[in-house]
């Protein structure tokens, strides 16, 4: 399945509607176009877990996610490239966004070094050992054909002393410098195409003065796109939602604002309240191997012994075949059985269930009543399961 860019087409995004702060508007690429508010299933090792492309296809995601730490480990960026890039590896033809790497490599690198130059790690496959730089993220993320791609950041645990967060933040400000001319030079010798764009990352932890200027910073490089990054790593809902109402306002309203690796439908119906336009997570997909399934009833634990003779549909409301078509008890015995099948059939349920859940908040924004759908939405769907 070859799909090449289209020449001479560009990135855009289009704000089509708003009800208060939050937004409806559509992201164009040569690939396709991203409605907005958006969920993107994470494929990071070039396979959203569990799901056939075609599932996710049908699911109703117009884009997913990669991640460059990961295809440089395994199988190498330079093998994905010369095997005709990630969309045709993975058989995807819609957009793909890749993260930097730099979060995975705080977290899972064995041994690293954080320097101006970057970050040198050992892998945690192998133990074999690495650079990872904004040049060579971008160098990565192009090889990889990415759509849409992320500056090279470090993205550091909550809670945090003041001063590192700043350093971070700085550290990250001058590498998004950097990833900006590495991506400028990918397109002028033609490993970038005029419709694949390059995000900065907003960072600063939960503190609002230096989120604004770290904002201010990257709004003043001009990119298509910003990214808030460095939440939902152990600060708390509420100081989420606030960090967001603080950074948001200092973004531009011409380009799409993307929360990265968030959250709950709670997380994603706050924060579209907010303006955010794109998200991430692994949720649907890992909860679901656990056991856990996403319904317009609330959240379920399909380990619970109350499953165990219940033959009503997993959720009779949902678009998916599989929530109306399988029994709780069909569910819970499949999991307390340890068969891959449940995995498999949650997994897809909670992909669906993101996707209808994305494209409910589009429809009630193009209809003026978010308020009212939010609160009727979070009082059926206020039990939320905690993360594997």
């Amino acid at each position: 399945m070859e799909n090449r860019l289209v020449q001479g087409e560009r990135f855009a995004f289009h704000l089509k509607k708003t009800d208060g702060a939050t937004r409806l508007g559509e992201i164009v690429t040569p690939r396709g176009v991203i409605r907005t508010p958006a969920f993107m299933p994470v494929g990071t090792v070039a396979t959203v877990k569990a799901l056939y492309p075609e599932q996710v296809r049908d699911a109703g995601a117009d884009i997913l996610l990669g991640n460059t730490y990961h295809l440089m480990l395994r199988p190498g960026a330079e093998r994905i490239a010369k095997l005709g890039g990630l969309h045709k590896f993975m058989r995807w033809d819609k957009p793909i966004l890749t993260d930097s790497g730099g979060f995975q490599v705080m977290s899972l690198g064995k041994i690293r070094k954080i320097t101006e130059e970057g970050v040198a790690f050992q892998s945690h496959l192998d133990g074999s050992r690495h650079m990872l730089s904004p040049e060579r993220s971008i160098e990565i993320q192009c090889l990889l054909g990415a759509d849409i791609q992320m500056q090279f950041d470090e993205c550091i645990e909550l809670p945090a002393e003041r001063r590192e967060i700043e350093r971070a933040m700085e550290l990250s400000l001058r590498w998004a410098e950097r990833s900006k001319r590495a991506f400028e030079a990918q397109r002028e010798a033609g490993g970038a195409g005029p419709g694949q764009a390059l995000f900065g990352i907003v960072q600063g932890g939960t503190d609002a003065e230096l989120r604004r200027r770290s904002a201010e910073a990257l709004v003043a490089m001009d990119l298509p796109g910003y990214a808030v990054g460095g939440l939902a790593v152990g600060e708390g809902h509420e100081a989420m939602i606030a960090t967001l109402a603080e950074t948001l306002p200092a973004l531009p309203g011409n380009k799409p604002r993307y929360l990265m690796g968030v959250g709950t439908p709670l997380d994603l119906i706050e924060s579209v309240r907010l303006g955010v336009d794109m998200f991430d997570c692994v949720m649907p997909t890992r909860n679901g191997r656990h056991g856990y399934a996403f319904t317009w009833g609330g959240a379920l634990n399909m380990r619970n012994a109350k499953h165990a003779e219940d033959m009503t549909p997993l959720d009779e409301l949902s678009s998916c075949p599989a929530a109306r078509d399988f029994s709780k008890a069909y569910v819970h015995h499949l999991i307390k059985s340890g068969e891959y099948l449940g995995a498999m059939i949650l997994s897809w349920v909670n992909t669906v269930f993101y996707q209808d859940l994305m494209a409910a908040m589009r429809d009630a924004i193009a209809n003026g009543r978010f308020d009212d759908w939010a609160a009727e939405t979070k009082a059926r769907i206020i039990t939320q399961p905690a993360a594997p």
